[in-house]
C-alpha cells in the first residue's frame, strides 16, 4: 500500500450498480428519505456499515449529510421531528425519528491537528468521497444508501473480507492527526479478531508516544473495550509493542521466560491466555491482565534452574494500583481488583471451611468469590497443560459455595449474631479490641469451634475479655 493521501475518486466509482443490500431500520430510512426530498445527498456511514457487512449485531446508525447543520434542522423539523444541536461547531445535529436519536453530520474534511486528538477547525464539503477520506480504517470508510448501494472508495469492504485492519491514507499522518486512533485499532483487533496491516501497525509504533496527550478517560475506555473483546488476549500479544505507551508495566512481562514445569508460555503470553480464559466481564479481565505483572521484579532460579516468584501477588497489587490510579478507574471497583490479585494464587480447598475462610478474607462478597474461581480457572488454562485439572478443583469450590449459601453460615461479620454495640455493652473497650474479638469470633464459627448464637458468642466475648485483661 502506498503511504499517500486518498484522493476523492471520480463520480463513476460510486457502486450504484452493485446489487449489495443492507438492511436498513425504518426510523434511518425516514431519515435519509426526509434530507434527500429537501434536495440534499445523505449516506449511512461508519460503524453500522461496517458491522452490517460482518453480520455482526448493528450499531447506532449515523447519517452523513450534504445539508449544514441549519439545513438539516429545518428539514426534519418541517417534518415535525426533534432536533438538539449536539456538535453543530463540527457540523453534527442529534434528531430525533420514531423516538430513536440519530447524528447527522455535515460532510466535512478536517483541518490540520495541534493537540494529536481534534482538529483544529473542519471545513464543511459538498462530496461523501471527501468526507470518508478524513475517516480512521477502510473499514469504517464506507458509505451505504438504500437506493445507491454500497460506496467503498477506499478498499473497505476487501479489508474487511481480509480481516485487515488499514489506516486511510498514510498511517503517519492518520495517527498524528488523532493518537486515540492507534488504541482504536488495537480494540478493534480484539474485537474482530483482524489482522493490523503491516504499514499501519508501524504508524502506530511511530506515533505512540503522542498517547500521553490523550485523556486518561479516553484511554481507560479503550483498554476497556480491548480486554473484552473476543479475540482479547491475541491482541493484547500482538500489540503490546504500542500498548505499552499506556501500560509501560507490560514491557517487562513480554518475552521472560518463567523457567517452571508449570508455564510453557512466558509471563505476557500466560497473561494472555488467562485474559482470554476468563468471562467477559471487567473485574475478571482486569484482574487477569495485572495478576501475574510483578512476576519478572521477583523472579529467581534455584539451584536446578527452576524458576520461583514467591510474593509476587504483593506486587502485582501495587504495580495494578499504579495503574488503575493513573488511568482514573473508579476506586471502589479498583479496590475488587486489588482484591482478587492478592487473592489470585490463594489455595482453598473445596471443604466449607475452606470456601468460609476465603470469604472471610473478601469481606463476605460472594460476586468476588464466584470471580476469583473465574481467574483461577482462566490462570489454570494458561499454564502448561498438567494445571488443567486445577480446574475441577474450582468448580467444586463453587459447588460448596452453593451449599454454605444454601444453610446460610457464617462466613462474614455480618452474618454473626452480635455485632459491635453488642461487644461494647459486654464490656470491650471502643477501640480495636472490638474489631479484634468480632473477628477472633468468627474464626471461632468458621472452626466450627463456636455456634453462631447470641448466647455462645456472648460467652466467648467473655471470656476473650477474660484473657486480655490477664494478660
Amino acid at each position: 500500500m502506498l503511504n499517500r493521501e486518498p484522493q476523492s475518486p471520480p463520480l463513476a466509482r460510486r457502486s450504484a450498480a452493485n446489487e449489495l443490500r443492507i438492511p436498513v431500520p425504518a426510523y434511518a430510512e425516514k431519515a435519509l428519505d426526509a434530507l434527500e426530498r429537501a434536495g440534499y445527498e445523505s449516506w449511512i456511514v461508519g460503524g453500522y456499515v461496517r458491522d452490517a457487512l460482518l453480520g455482526r449485531p448493528c450499531a447506532d446508525v449515523d447519517i452523513a449529510t450534504s445539508a449544514g447543520w441549519r439545513e438539516t434542522q429545518r428539514a426534519f423539523e418541517e417534518r415535525g421531528h426533534r432536533t438538539h444541536e449536539t456538535g453543530v461547531a463540527h457540523g453534527t445535529l442529534t434528531v430525533i425519528v420514531d423516538d430513536r436519536p440519530l447524528e447527522i453530520t455535515t460532510y466535512r474534511s478536517d483541518g490540520a491537528y495541534s493537540d494529536a486528538r481534534r482538529p483544529n477547525r473542519v471545513t464543511f464539503v459538498r462530496s461523501i468521497e471527501e468526507d470518508l477520506a478524513r475517516r480512521d480504517f477502510t473499514m469504517n470508510a464506507l458509505a451505504y444508501h438504500p437506493v445507491r448501494g454500497l460506496l467503498d472508495p477506499y478498499g473497505g469492504a476487501d479489508d474487511l473480507a481480509s480481516s485487515t485492519i488499514r489506516a486511510v491514507g498514510d498511517p503517519q499522518r492518520r495517527f498524528a492527526e488523532d493518537a486515540l486512533r492507534i488504541l482504536r485499532a488495537c480494540r478493534f483487533a480484539s474485537q474482530l479478531g483482524f489482522d493490523i496491516d503491516p504499514d499501519t501497525f508501524q504508524g502506530m509504533l511511530s506515533n505512540k508516544g503522542l498517547l500521553c496527550r490523550i485523556s486518561a478517560e479516553r484511554v481507560t475506555h479503550e483498554i476497556d473495550r480491548l480486554l473484552l473483546g473476543e479475540h482479547a488476549g491475541r491482541a493484547l500479544v500482538e500489540t503490546a509493542d504500542v500498548l505499552a505507551a499506556v501500560l509501560p508495566e507490560i514491557v517487562a512481562m513480554k518475552g521472560f521466560d518463567q523457567h517452571t514445569p508449570y508455564h510453557i508460555y512466558d509471563v505476557l503470553e500466560h497473561t494472555a491466555h488467562v485474559v482470554q480464559n476468563v468471562p467477559a466481564y471487567p473485574l475478571a479481565r482486569w484482574a487477569a491482565l495485572f495478576h501475574d505483572m510483578g512476576k519478572p521484579a521477583l523472579f529467581f532460579t534455584d539451584a536446578d534452574g527452576v524458576g520461583h516468584f514467591y510474593g509476587h501477588a504483593a506486587v502485582s497489587v501495587v504495580l495494578a494500583r499504579g495503574i488503575m490510579g493513573r488511568l482514573a478507574l473508579p476506586s471502589a471497583f479498583s479496590t475488587r481488583v486489588l482484591k482478587l490479585v492478592e487473592r489470585h494464587d490463594d489455595v482453598i480447598e473445596p471443604t466449607p471451611k475452606a470456601v468460609k475462610r476465603a470469604l472471610a478474607r473478601l469481606d463476605g462478597d460472594t460476586e468476588l468469590f464466584h470471580a476469583l474461581c473465574d481467574l483461577k480457572r482462566g490462570d489454570a488454562l494458561g499454564q502448561a497443560p498438567r494445571c488443567a485439572q486445577r480446574v475441577g478443583t474450582v468448580d467444586q469450590l463453587e459447588v460448596v459455595l452453593a451449599n454454605v449459601l444454601a444453610t446460610d453460615e457464617a462466613f462474614s461479620l455480618k452474618k454473626l449474631a452480635i455485632n459491635g454495640h453488642d461487644v461494647l455493652a459486654l464490656g470491650v473497650p471502643r477501640g480495636p479490641l472490638v474489631g479484634q474479638v468480632l473477628a477472633a469470633a468468627l474464626d471461632a464459627v468458621i472452626d466450627e469451634r463456636l455456634d453462631n448464637d447470641r448466647p455462645s458468642l456472648e460467652a466467648f466475648v467473655a471470656n476473650w475479655l477474660e484473657r486480655q485483661n490477664e494478660a
